[in-house]
């Protein structure tokens, strides 16, 4: 994992400087840089636009009481694709614009779940008496935790799940 890691890190800057070396040569130097200094601009507008409206959809996820899954996701994408952005360079700036559209965010997804979904596992053990959660307390509105109260706010109240009786 390190030595693809450095890989990268090593490969992947130094075929931007060639690919903007050669944009720089086929048009000027000045257009390379403000295509950087453009993309930049503009991926920037859009990933506050779409972080804006992925965190509305997580509020709303919490607010129906499901589980935000989808929009952690495209929150984690696009928190990645503005860092790709900032990072000077034509292939991480494509890569940060797939991420920030709607359409390219669920290829991504796609891709992702249908290549590490056989290999990931999840193993949830608790203790009685310590979080109050076991393993077998998968029910939320079983009889030993009062249903949540609605919050106004927007925050999470933690209290709301405490244990009734013991």
């Amino acid at each position: 994992m390190f030595v693809r890691l450095l890989a990268a890190f090593i490969i992947i800057p130094l075929v931007e400087l060639y690919l903007l070396l050669q944009l720089a040569d086929a048009t000027s130097g000045l257009t390379a840089f403000a295509v950087v200094i453009g993309t930049g601009v503009l991926g920037s507008f859009l990933a506050r636009r779409e972080g804006a409206n992925a965190w509305f959809r997580f509020q709303t996820a919490l607010a129906e009481g499901r589980m935000p899954s989808r929009e952690i996701q495209d929150g984690l994408m696009i928190v990645f694709a503005a860092a790709m952005l900032l990072t000077p360079g034509l292939l991480t700036d494509t890569l940060g614009f797939v991420l920030l559209v709607p359409a390219g965010r669920a290829l991504v997804r796609r891709y992702v779940l249908s290549r590490y979904i056989g290999s990931v596992r999840v193993h949830v053990q608790g203790q009685r008496g310590t979080s109050g959660f076991s393993a077998d307390d998968t029910d939320v509105e079983s009889p030993l935790y009062p249903p949540r109260r609605p919050s106004s706010s927007k925050t999470i109240d933690a209290t709301s799940y405490h244990k009734t009786h013991e």
